[in-house]
């Protein structure tokens, strides 16, 4: 009997370390394996449940995360290994959110089929936790930057605020042609376009002012095409000493989650 075991042990560590056969503890948030079957394909996500949902009566606020092009896959976990799900379990103690991670397929991008899971996995997470509708937002860094733009256009009216990290419109399409914004890439001005259909939408774009993998210029249009739009509340926020890497000082600024949480559909 001994050897059957030990030859299982590596494997029962793995998925002790991937979160999968962990014990929840209410008394800190933790992570939660899920799956939602779209257009008759099984998708497999994580969700975040924060104490507070064992504490505290009531519908909590809900966050959406897309993550960037390393965290691709099929494990259903990597995604939370980087931006969001790093910051929260640095604080899984006092997170006062659900927080919801869809997976992209490897080299897949932030479209179609893909955004439809996220959507999916959302309104799941809702249904089984009671989410407040009204408090759902939405954020991602880098490849998830612009799936946030996409998967905003497509439902305009759902998220109380966005917050895009190191995102863009369009990629230079020399060096990645699948990456752009969808919604608007046939429009004359791309950047006019979303300003005009998401101004009501309180925003606040995060961005490194030295990022040489997504640079910053289309996020500057893109704040001076909300503002010219005479948008709601958009905010745009450069680090002046910032690379790619803009994601870990947003989700560490208080400032950015007293903001989020106000927000209100």
């Amino acid at each position: 009997m001994v050897r059957p075991l030990l030859r299982w042990l590596p494997l029962l560590s793995l998925l002790m370390l991937a979160g999968c056969a962990s014990t929840p503890d209410s008394a800190r948030g933790h992570f939660e394996s899920r799956a939602v079957k779209v257009d008759g394909q099984t998708a497999y996500y994580q969700v975040f449940i924060p104490a507070a949902h064992a504490r505290t009566p009531g519908a909590l606020p809900v966050v959406l995360f897309l993550h960037g092009s390393g965290e691709r896959g099929g494990d259903g976990v990597r995604q939370t290994r980087a931006g969001l799900g790093s910051y929260l379990r640095e604080h899984a103690a006092d997170f006062p959110a659900l927080a919801v991670f869809p997976q992209v397929p490897g080299h897949e991008e932030w479209d179609g089929h893909n955004n439809r899971v996220a959507l999916a996995a959302l309104d799941a997470a809702i249904a089984e936790f009671g989410a407040d509708p009204a408090r759902q937002y939405l954020t991602g860094m880098s490849m998830g930057g612009y799936g946030s733009w996409n998967i905003a256009l497509d439902q305009p009216q759902r998220f109380a605020a966005i917050v895009p990290v190191c995102g863009a419109v369009l990629a230079p399409r020399a060096v990645r042609p699948t990456l752009f914004v969808e919604q608007v890439a046939h429009e004359a001005d791309p950047y006019a376009a979303i300003a005009q259909r998401l101004r009501q939408t309180p925003i606040w774009i995060f961005h490194g002012a030295l990022d040489d993998v997504v640079p910053p210029a289309d996020d500057r249009r893109l704040h001076a095409a909300f503002q010219a739009a005479g948008a709601r509340d958009v905010r745009y926020t450069e680090y002046p000493d910032g690379n790619h890497n803009a994601w870990d000082a947003t989700y560490a600024d208080p400032a950015m989650w007293a903001w989020l949480f106000a927000q209100k559909r």
